[in-house]
């Protein structure tokens, strides 16, 4: 029943008023690998904990869902009178023994009676709300469509902001990848310039020799596989973004393929702007990584 995709943090309350009781529901979800929850009421709501569980999961697949019940009022309390009749006998009792001891006259007053602690108690006894229960999930229902309306707009915010970090990335790998050809270019100069410094008889080399050599150090720096696997994955997120199913776990391996193929960008080349880029590069990925661990 959600739009995805949903960012795993949010808030949501309901309140329902029983005449003199307010029972208010509280909801607040984080991230979380899979759907938790944990449900924080009264002894006295347990019997509808599958009910409530059952209602929460119908608009939510991950994150860890805190649930609140908090009543006041004494709408579900029964109280009644106990009387510790056994000690006030013997309270009694004592007192006329008392009485006669020492020649006391007069009656017992009540009011000593009511100070003696553990002779007269009041005694609450939790009922269930079997009454209300439908009330009650309407009240859940109601938190829970809170919390996904926060949720709802957080994970916009997230979509945005992979988006934009997406195209920056998009187009880093795209100026690596022309910087490829410069760099095997440069390779050659690099290498012939070396060999000029060593000898002065160049033109008395193998040729065929040399740009073996080259063919040997480019194919070692060459990134075009890594560049290619890039752009596949920065394909993958842009649909997956356009999805309504849940896609936080998927999007969490891509991004970790992602900053390998970047960490392998970075051990093969020597040259000093592509490092630069890289790093740019990784720190984009390490921005979509920390988003992602708050999607659903």
């Amino acid at each position: 029943m959600s739009i995805l995709p949903n960012s795993m943090t949010g808030y949501g309350t309901s309140t329902l008023q029983l005449e003199d009781t307010t029972i208010t529901v509280e909801i607040r979800s984080v991230n979380h690998r899979f759907l938790d929850i944990i449900p924080k009421y009264p002894r006295s709501f347990l019997f509808m904990e599958e009910k409530i569980k059952n209602c929460v999961k119908k608009y939510f697949q991950r994150g860890r869902i805190e649930i609140h019940i908090e009543v006041i009022g004494n709408h579900f309390v029964n109280k009644t009178i106990a009387v510790n009749w056994e000690l006030m006998d013997q309270f009694i009792e004592q007192l006329e023994l008392a009485k006669n001891r020492y020649s006391l006259n007069g009656d017992i007053p009540f009011s000593s009676l009511t100070n003696i602690p553990d002779l007269i108690s009041i005694q609450e006894n939790e009922q269930k709300p079997t009454e209300i229960a439908d009330k009650l999930i309407s009240c859940v229902d109601e938190a829970c469509s809170n919390v996904l309306a926060m949720r709802q707009d957080e994970g916009k915010y997230l979509m945005e902001d992979i988006q934009k970090r997406v195209a920056i990335i998009h187009n880093t790998v795209m100026l690596l990848s022309e910087r490829r050809e410069t760099v095997i270019k440069e390779y050659q100069l690099r290498i012939k310039k070396r060999i000029e410094s060593l000898t002065n008889e160049l033109i008395s080399l193998d040729d065929g020799r040399i740009y073996q050599e080259i063919a040997i150090l480019a194919e070692k720096g060459d990134i075009s596989e890594e560049i290619t696997r890039l752009l596949s994955h920065l394909d993958q997120i842009s649909e997956l973004l356009k999805s309504k199913d849940p896609i936080g776990r998927k999007l969490d391996f891509i991004v970790q393929e992602m900053n390998r193929e970047a960490n392998t960008i970075g051990s093969k080349s020597t040259d000093s702007k592509i490092g630069e880029w890289t790093v740019q590069m990784k720190s984009e990925i390490e921005k979509i990584k920390e988003q992602v661990q708050n999607m659903e």
